[in-house]
């Protein structure tokens, strides 16, 4: 590896330190009522959920939809055009990143911190895990479904998202999973697919002209 490669990720990835030194500050915090938040935040933010989260926002959509209808029905076709909308990003934003996800995993083959630190001092909730840290694919499904939904939701719907895509970060970190930069990088892509997908259907299938 070239001292330029290794400047670049201490740069990028390392922080300095101050990556390893986050991960301890997070992951050093346990007990049984942590270890349990820290392994819910976990299983929610599990891929393998999205057809539960996929069904449960069609129905929210449908409800919407309906209960608007019985107030106005040019409301209630705005309504199910901006649904329509919002579930086409989500289903789609979902299979870019995962597809980002597989290739971003093997190509760059960084650590997790079970391989990268002295296991000693790694705190392990649940299954533990060795390689293919980088980006966290809980991280990036927690973000993009906040994200692909976020037109939709009012204020108290936008602080639930954010305190769940935190949730299933910090956690990720906690259970001795993923490095914060991990976490933060899958942030960033998810939302940056988000972005991108909504953009290219709208101006494909949603535009008012």
């Amino acid at each position: 590896i070239s001292d330029w490669t290794m400047n670049v990720k201490g740069a990028l990835y390392d922080w300095g330190g101050l990556n390893e030194w986050l991960f301890h500050a997070v992951n050093d915090w346990r007990g049984g009522v942590v270890d349990r938040v820290a392994w819910a935040g976990t299983q929610i933010g599990d891929h393998s959920l999205f057809p539960l989260y996929l069904a449960l926002f069609t129905a929210l959509a449908l409800f919407s939809v309906r209960r608007a209808d019985e107030v106005a029905r040019q409301q209630s076709d705005s309504l199910a055009r901006h649904w329509l909308e919002t579930l086409g990003v989500l289903s789609v934003a979902y299979l870019v990143d995962a597809a980002f996800l597989t290739w971003a995993k093997a190509w760059y083959g960084y650590p997790r911190p079970l391989l990268a630190l002295p296991a000693a001092s790694v705190h392990v909730v649940g299954t533990p895990e060795y390689v293919h840290g980088l980006p966290s694919g809980h991280a990036s499904f927690a973000m993009l479904i906040a994200a692909a939904i976020w037109p939709m939701l009012g204020m108290r719907g936008r602080v639930c998202a954010a305190i769940f895509v935190l949730w299933v970060g910090i956690a990720r970190v906690n259970v001795g999973a993923h490095f914060p930069a991990d976490v933060l990088a899958a942030w960033l892509t998810a939302l940056v697919v988000v972005l991108l997908i909504r953009a290219v259907l709208r101006r494909l299938f949603f535009s008012e002209s």
